[in-house]
């Protein structure tokens, strides 16, 4: 038996996590507990600022040395204090996977504990649901409203590929084409009505770390 604790942005990844990874990971072996950060004493949810994270991310390290500590935090909105986003040599003009990995570079070596494995979800948790955008017709009457979304999937090369302005981000394209979409609740729905399989299988960076995740089941 292996243990991870899943440091997560908010209440969507925790039950996304506890839905659909954590039963799955469960059946191979590794337990993950996913916990929200917290940004001010009473409230959770939310990379507000890394001096925020970086105590609570130490911490889980530290209690349980045995045990593994990721995290299931958006690329988009990071704030700009977060390792590496101010660097030099941070690839601003390449794709959300290369920005992904630099920042978890940074990320893993300012943690700097071996039991530590960051992710960075390319761009946000909403990308996943373009994996199968149909899926959203099972919550919505306008059928105009799928026909875009599958529009918007199949004009990029993969989900990962929509990518993070304040305009076009995945969450921002589904609230602009379905005002009623509620992201802690339809969210995690839709993913789990996808299936992790079809999630990992068009998202790379996702699956990925999944992989690593495997290696501790192992």
């Amino acid at each position: 038996m292996s243990r991870m604790y899943l440091l997560v942005e908010g209440q969507t990844e925790e039950t996304f996590v506890r839905e659909l990874l954590a039963p799955h990971y469960a059946r191979n072996g590794l337990f993950i507990t996913p916990i929200i950060v917290r940004t001010s004493p009473g409230h959770k949810g939310g990379v507000t600022g890394y001096g925020k994270i970086k105590p609570q991310l130490s911490r889980l390290c530290k209690q349980d040395r045995h045990a593994s500590v990721s995290t299931l935090f958006d690329l988009y909105g990071l704030p700009g204090d977060f390792p590496g986003k101010s660097a030099a040599g941070f690839p601003a003009n390449g794709t959300g996977e290369q920005k992904a990995i630099f920042l978890e570079t940074w990320l893993a070596e300012d943690i700097n504990e071996l039991n530590f494995i960051p992710y960075l979800m390319v761009y946000e948790f909403e990308a996943l649901l373009f994996v199968k955008p149909e899926a959203f017709s099972s919550w919505t009457d306008s059928q105009g409203t799928v026909d875009a979304l599958v529009a918007i999937a199949q004009a990029h090369e993969t989900p990962e590929h929509i990518n993070d302005s304040p305009q076009t981000a995945p969450s921002k394209r589904i609230k602009r084409l379905m005002p009623e979409y509620k992201k802690t609740f339809h969210g995690p729905l839709i993913a789990a009505e996808i299936g992790l399989d079809p999630l990992r299988q068009a998202c790379s960076h996702f699956n990925n770390w999944l992989l690593r995740l495997e290696q501790l089941a192992a």
